[in-house]
């Protein structure tokens, strides 16, 4: 089949070269888009004086019709056209004729595919972020619940001090609006129109790329015709706000893993978002967790597949930039397909606070408020650290806790402990009394919980 841009060859191709040098089965998806952008170019054409109004009312109606039948499946996609763009303009062309073949004029493939994928990237990023806030108020839900259900903190993984689930779940809600963050700000950089910039040059036409820029809701237009077709910094820098977004995700998920292993039992998944073995009756897997941490792989190889490609093109377009497409929406996919289960799998996921509390009394998690116990009394913190560490060594030896080792014990290692040494290291006292602003006690996560509320 003759190509719609035969002229300088025969437009006839090797049928192998053809199906290698094709990208409608990957940019199909962006039929919508490239309808959206070609009605505002016709409309500006027609403002000023380049086409007439006529071929422009029949342009317009065509466009209409062709995304009404597909957006119905009245009109299936023709895989034999080599991309989305010649595709519409083909069809358009089959059913109002030569003043389909208008549309073209003033505009190149290189700043309308560009405009396309500007387009729809918006619009991917704005569905990103809702189900973000999805993901935030599950998340709440959650800490509204376990404000006050004291858990064990981790450093090295290994217990370290007393904190509350619900500040646990906020550590990851702060992470998340960040993330909502960085999808925003790549979204205003991206927000430019390349619309009118052509083939790389801009052309002898007196356009109105603000006109254009306009209606498609952009704040502005490229400043620089070469610039606005030949980058795509805007794939990259959204990419690596996915990326970053999906290394969140693993790392709450690795967590989710862990908490709901026997070792540890601090959380119950709800049956819909785990599976069993094939062999072994007893096994509950948490297959969505670990398939979110295994595909945030994925999305690193994505963002890293688009740098690669990109790191070496001379201006301006070159025809290695048709893979940024699928590294793109391959991402796009992957986040969306992981924010689909996972907040679901957070708001039904139970809470086992009694197992939570007592990894906490046997991890001795309150010994630092114990040697802070000391150094209030006038001890040198190091010398109050060395006798703490002397006591849980003690414990240890005879497998009991803190809380339960007698009076006397303390006060052979040290003099200075007196009977308020129980309320000193309560584990809810040593959650409480961490006052510093940010902190884990009630007050604190109310405070966190109230942000993330008018965050969303």
């Amino acid at each position: 089949m003759a190509k719609m841009w035969a002229g300088r060859t025969d437009g006839q191709v090797d049928k192998h070269a053809d199906d290698f040098n094709s990208s409608i089965h990957f940019d199909s998806r962006m039929f919508r888009q490239d309808i959206q952008g070609s009605m505002a170019h016709a409309t500006m054409l027609a403002a000023k004086g380049i086409i007439e109004k006529e071929d422009t009312d029949k342009i317009l109606q065509g466009l209409e019709e062709i995304l009404r039948d597909l957006e119905s499946g009245t009109l299936p996609i023709d895989f034999a056209a080599e991309d989305i763009h010649m595709f519409i303009e083909a069809e358009l062309t089959k059913r109002i004729g030569d003043a389909g073949k208008k549309l073209h004029t003033a505009r190149s493939r290189n700043d309308q595919v560009a405009v396309d994928i500007r387009l729809y990237l918006r619009d991917e990023a704005q569905g990103v972020t809702e189900m973000l806030q999805a993901l935030l108020k599950a998340i709440l839900s959650q800490a509204e619940q376990h404000k006050e259900t004291i858990m064990p903190g981790y450093t090295h993984l290994q217990r370290a001090q007393p904190i509350t689930f619900a500040h646990h779940l906020l550590a990851y809600a702060m992470m998340f609006t960040r993330d909502m963050g960085r999808i925003q700000d790549a979204v205003k950089r991206m927000n430019y129109s390349p619309l009118g910039c052509c083939a790389l040059a801009g052309t002898t036409y007196n356009t109105d790329r603000m006109m254009t820029a306009s209606a498609l809701g952009f704040d502005g237009i490229c400043l620089n015709s070469i610039d606005g077709v030949s980058d795509r910094d805007f794939c990259v820098e959204l990419l690596s706000a996915f990326a970053t977004l999906m290394m969140h995700l693993s790392r709450f998920s690795e967590e989710v893993i862990l908490w709901s292993s026997w070792e540890f039992k601090f959380i119950e998944l709800d049956d819909s978002y785990t599976t069993g073995s094939s062999i072994m009756p007893q096994k509950k897997n948490p297959d969505i967790a670990e398939l979110v941490r295994g595909k945030t792989g994925r999305v690193y190889g994505d963002l890293m597949g688009m740098l690669t490609v990109l790191k070496g093109i001379p201006l301006a377009y070159n025809k290695d930039m048709q893979e940024d497409k699928e590294s793109i929406f391959d991402a796009i996919d992957t986040v969306k397909q992981c924010l689909t289960v996972f907040p679901p799998m957070i708001a039904t996921m139970k809470a086992i606070p009694e197992n939570m509390l007592r990894a906490a009394q046997k991890g001795f998690i309150n010994a630092t408020d114990l040697a802070d116990y000391l150094a209030k009394k006038g001890i040198p913190f190091r010398a109050a650290y060395k006798t703490v560490g002397q006591i849980v060594a003690y414990c240890i030896a005879n497998n009991t806790v803190l809380e339960e080792l007698p009076l006397s014990v303390y006060q052979s290692f040290e003099p200075q402990f007196e009977e308020d040494i129980y309320d000193a290291i309560d584990l809810k006292n040593c959650v409480e009394t961490r006052i510093s602003a940010g902190g884990t006690n009630q007050a604190s996560a109310e405070e966190q919980i109230k942000y993330i509320k008018q965050f969303i």
